[in-house]
Formats: C-alpha cells, structure tokens, sequence
C-alpha cells in the first residue's frame, strides 16, 4: 500500500480549517500530532453512550468500559510487543511515566551510584533524574553529543561502569529528530547490569518499537504524538522490574487491601494505577495505535523519509540558512536558522500566512547550549503533510526575510 495523501487527509477535519485567512500549515508535529475523525469519535462514543468508572462496578456500563480499557491496553501491549498486558501502565503522558520510575528508584541508589543521561534529551528526561541525584546522592553522568547530531558512542562505553544503575536516552531526539542507536545503548547498559530507560514520545508516531527484541527494561511515550489524546500515555516496565519497584501513587485502584494498621498493594497493573483514569483518552489510544497501523508503518516510513529529503533540499536553497544536526538517520524533523533573524521573529511572520511551526528550545536547552544558539526554527512532518506544504514553507520563509531585513 502506497500513501494516499488525500484520502488520509481527509480523515483529519482540523486540516480543512484556516489560519489567519490562510490555509492552515501544520508543520508542528513533533509538538502535538493532529487527531483523525475516528480517535475523536471513540471520546465522543464513550461519553455519550457508556461513560462509567471501571474495574469496580458490576453494572452494564461499567462492564462496557471496563472491557474497552482493557481492550485498548491489549491493543498497546501488542503494538509494542510487550510479554503481558501487565507491563503497559496508563500514564498521563511520557513524562509521568518517567517520574514514576524516578520515584520508584529513590530508595535503590546511593552516595556510590551513578545514573547516565545523554546531552540531547528533553528537559523531562533530565529533570527528574536531577531531583533523584539530589534525593540520593547519586551522581549524573552526561553522555556527550557530536555536531552532526548524533550521540558520541565511544564516550559512553568509557562512561559505563559497575557503579552506573541506571540510563536514559530519546529513542529520537524532539529538536533535532536523530534517531538514536538504543539497541547497542541497552546492550552495553546491560554489560554493567545497569537498566536503562527510553523516552519513546518522538519515535512512535515514526516508528514501531519491538520492546521484547529491544530489551529495554523501561520505555514510555505519550498519545498525543500518535494521533491520540493528550493527557494519556503508557509507561512499559518489564515484569521484574514492576513487582520490585513500590507505587508512585496512594489512593483508590492501587490496592488489594486497607486497614489502619496496614495497606496491601494491588498487583500489576493497578498497583500504578491509583484513582480514576483517562478512560476516554485510554480508549482512543487504542483506536490512535489501529488508525496508524491501518496506515503502515513502513509506508509511513517511507512517506515521510521523502518529506524529509525534499524539505531539506528546498530549505538548504534558502541563502545563510543552517540546518543543525544533520544526521543520515533521523525522522522527519528538521532544526533551523537563518543568519541574523531571531526564530521568533520569523515564526510569528509565518503564522500569519497559516503556517505553523515551533521556535524556541523546545525543551532540550543543553542541545541549544551545545550549538551556542538561543533556539531554532522546527518543522517536524507528519505523514499527513504534502510537498506543496513544503513549498508554501519556504515561500513564507522568503517573504518573512524580506520583512525582516
């Protein structure tokens, strides 16, 4: 199956609308994907027709939504590959999912340890990892980045050691969309016995991971970057991993048992799962996985792949423009600036001709720091994007020069 870019088009109402009088562009996928008709059907569904709390109820509607959470974390733990349905937490996204796991280490490390993240991670794959240096003692090390974007191998080999416990690395970078090595990053960690989680948020709308070929011991993402809701996401945890570590949460679901004298803690999943869920935005996320899986990972792939080489073509025609991290392997992301202009100057030019990209850090300071930029210009794509959008970028781009210069 090819892409059929008008029929996946119009599966996507907000892409009719206009901006500023303008066609919208959206070009600010790396932020937030937009939602296919069916992902906002299945909250409307539920809503209207068995909106009821789960697990604990024995009537009809309750039965209903039970039964469709459930099914949707089934859908999640095959698309994954993951061994039990178990292992997939619902989390409110990426970054409650690695607090959770940060949380539940506080009481595993020590003064002697060491825990590693990489220079090019977003501010939610450090600052937890921060807090929990601070609680612990344990020391971060940082694995350096190289200037064409991509992580600096050999200086992680030299960093590992028997005192590393933990790692954490982007599956791909939000700012600059490399995809990183994880399969030998999680083949090495593991040479040191350390365990090792990956933020998936970036990769998954790209990529489908095989987390039982991966190895990984932790790896999270959130739905919004998929076609699904926001406010929902999954955290895997492998089943040894999940019984060790203590709940992130108190209060109703996460428990088997409650006296006053002493509480007993539900099993797996529920034991993370404390109070009332998405229940909505966990069903959709089902739907968000078939959706793309109707589409094909592998024609996804290969759509974006040729948005990617044609943007960068017609970018690089662009005088004094500089694309910063220009990995072989990476998404359809693409990091820029142009000599002189301040990326929020030019951002918000562009808008008012209905195009939409993001300008700023984009939560990944220490990748700016590294470059000895304030920010850039991002235009991430999404299969749902075409090559006269491109076209109607750089044209935007021009004229936002020529006002601004």
């Amino acid at each position: 199956m090819a892409i059929d870019i008008d029929s996946i088009r119009d599966d996507y109402p907000i892409l009719k609308r206009k901006v500023n009088g303008q066609p919208l562009v959206y070009l600010d996928n790396a932020a937030t994907s937009q939602k296919p008709q069916v992902v906002i059907d299945s909250i409307i569904d539920y809503y209207s027709n068995y909106n009821a709390n789960i697990h604990r109820g024995v009537h009809t509607l309750s039965q209903e939504a039970t039964r469709a959470y459930e099914q949707a974390r089934k859908k999640i733990q095959l698309h994954f590959n993951a061994n039990h349905p178990h292992e997939i937490i619902f989390t409110s996204g990426a970054t409650h999912g690695i607090n959770l796991v940060a949380s539940g280490f506080t009481g595993r490390l020590n003064q002697e340890d060491e825990i590693m993240v990489s220079e090019m991670e977003h501010h939610s794959n450090i600052v937890p990892w921060q807090m929990l240096c601070e609680k612990t003692g344990a020391t971060l090390r940082v694995l350096p980045m190289n200037e064409d974007g991509t992580l600096n191998m050999e200086a992680y080999e030299d960093l590992l050691s028997d005192r590393t416990k933990l790692v954490f690395v982007n599956h791909v970078s939000n700012a600059l969309g490399t995809i990183n090595p994880i399969g030998e990053i999680i083949q090495k960690a593991h040479g040191v016995d350390a365990a090792v989680l990956i933020d998936g948020a970036q990769a998954c709308s790209h990529i489908k991971p095989d987390l039982l070929q991966l190895d990984v011991d932790f790896y999270v993402t959130s739905a919004h970057k998929m076609g699904g809701p926001t406010g929902v996401g999954m955290l895997y945890g492998k089943d040894k991993w999940l019984n060790e570590l203590p709940p992130y949460q108190g209060g109703g679901e996460m428990i088997k048992e409650v006296t006053f004298e002493r509480t007993t803690y539900a099993d797996l999943p529920h034991k993370f799962e404390a109070g009332t869920p998405n229940i909505s935005g966990g069903i959709a996320f089902g739907v968000a996985i078939d959706h793309l899986n109707s589409i094909g990972f592998k024609n996804i792939e290969e759509y974006e792949n040729e948005l990617l080489e044609y943007a960068t073509e017609k970018l690089l025609e662009i005088e004094d423009l500089t694309i910063y991290g220009p990995s072989k392997n990476k998404t359809s992301v693409i990091s820029f600036n142009i000599e002189g202009l301040h990326p929020y100057d030019v951002g918000t030019i562009i808008d008012q001709m209905g195009i939409a990209v993001r300008t700023g850090h984009h939560c990944a300071q220490p990748i700016m720091d590294f470059y000895k930029i304030p920010g850039t210009i991002r235009a991430s794509f999404s299969f749902y994007n075409t090559f006269e959008e491109i076209d109607s970028l750089v044209e935007a781009l021009r004229k936002a020069i020529k006002m601004l210069t």
